[in-house]
């Protein structure tokens, strides 16, 4: 069915497009017509976190960045749905046109720029919903606020979204805010992540259970940074770590068109870069530190990649544009069959 959707999405603006698929998988939900979009793969229960995931095959965050269809994308069988990112303050982002589909290559270049209604309007949201799965809420700092005050920002969103996430991921790896990606300097975030495992601990004592809390990093940083990060990391003895966001190095577009609009670009062109950084930093980091991997997953094989590299759980977005919902049962299937030993 999704085939046939993809013809006419294909032929509107990538980002009206996006509204779009959403409300459609929304449709369907509300009218129990799941099955016709994909259907639900057996349980392939993993545990990671602290936390039993029903598959390890997530959707990542981006897709739905106000917590608006979290059920209804629960309920085309993904393990968890990651939402957001959510910032304090509303903001419309970026001027469009800021997303842009290169089919030839199976990609997205999007330069977003945390477009959100604010961390108030996503607890609404996810404060309606069922709620029947695993949730994760990805948190930002809103654009105009100076990085030496960006912990307020995050502090701000974690409190709010504390009582209604499974895990909450703070990402400072966007390409598209500028000065973001400066958090991850190894004094900047040895700063930083202590201010937020504070504040994260500190919460856990007043609702009397423990949220995780991950981080979300770059493709883009160089063996020298994946150091120092790893060593702050493993020093606040973080809870988990997605790997990764968008890069801005467009070089496997090679001369296409679009090749020069600026943004992080994400699908096939992504998978060997981001794969690499995860191996990269699963040598770094402690063993009790798990990794989401996340960045080009368009088959189950890439799924698998993604653990063998030494992720323990997977997730993806673009590859939802390319692949529709079949892609979940897919990559859930290629990750049981790794895990049984079989070819």
């Amino acid at each position: 069915m999704y085939s046939l959707a993809r013809q006419f999405l294909f032929r509107l603006d990538a980002e009206q497009a996006h509204g779009i698929g959403l409300q459609a998988i929304a449709a369907a939900y509300r009218s129990g017509m799941n099955p016709l979009l994909a259907r639900k793969p057996a349980p392939l229960k993993t545990r990671a976190f602290g936390i039993e995931f029903p598959n390890p095959v997530g959707c990542a965050a981006g897709l739905d960045k106000n917590g608006a269809y979290v059920d209804a994308l629960l309920g085309l069988g993904f393990g968890f749905v990651e939402i957001g990112t959510t910032t304090p303050r509303p903001q419309a982002g970026n001027p469009k046109p800021r997303m842009f589909r290169i089919p030839e290559q199976q990609a997205v270049i999007n330069r977003l720029g945390f477009n959100n209604d604010g961390v108030d309007a996503l607890v609404r949201n996810v404060e309606k919903a069922r709620r029947n799965g695993i949730l994760g809420i990805n948190i930002g700092k809103n654009r105009d606020t100076p990085n030496a005050r960006a912990a307020e920002d995050y502090i701000h969103c974690m409190e709010r979204v504390y009582a209604l996430a499974d895990y909450i991921t703070v990402n400072i790896s966007s390409p598209n805010t500028t000065g973001l990606r400066d958090l991850q300097e190894e004094e900047t975030l040895r700063r930083f992540i202590g201010e937020l495992r504070e504040v994260q601990e500190e919460l856990g004592g007043v609702h009397g259970h423990r949220v995780p809390m991950l981080l979300k990093v770059s493709p883009d940083l160089s063996d020298e940074e994946l150091d120092g990060m790893a060593t702050v990391l493993n020093a606040a003895r973080m809870d988990g770590v997605i790997v990764s966001n968008t890069t801005v190095d467009h070089s496997e577009l090679g001369g296409h068109p679009l090749a020069d609009e600026a943004g992080g670009l994400s699908g096939k062109p992504l998978y060997a870069r981001s794969t690499a950084v995860l191996r990269k930093l699963r040598l770094r980091l402690d063993d009790a530190i798990p990794i989401i991997g996340v960045g080009g997953i368009l088959t189950g094989a890439d799924a698998a990649g993604k653990v063998s590299a030494g992720a323990a759980l997977v997730q993806f977005y673009t590859g939802l544009v390319y692949r529709g919902p079949d892609l979940i049962g897919e990559c859930v299937t290629s990750l049981r069959r790794r895990r049984e030993g079989v070819a």
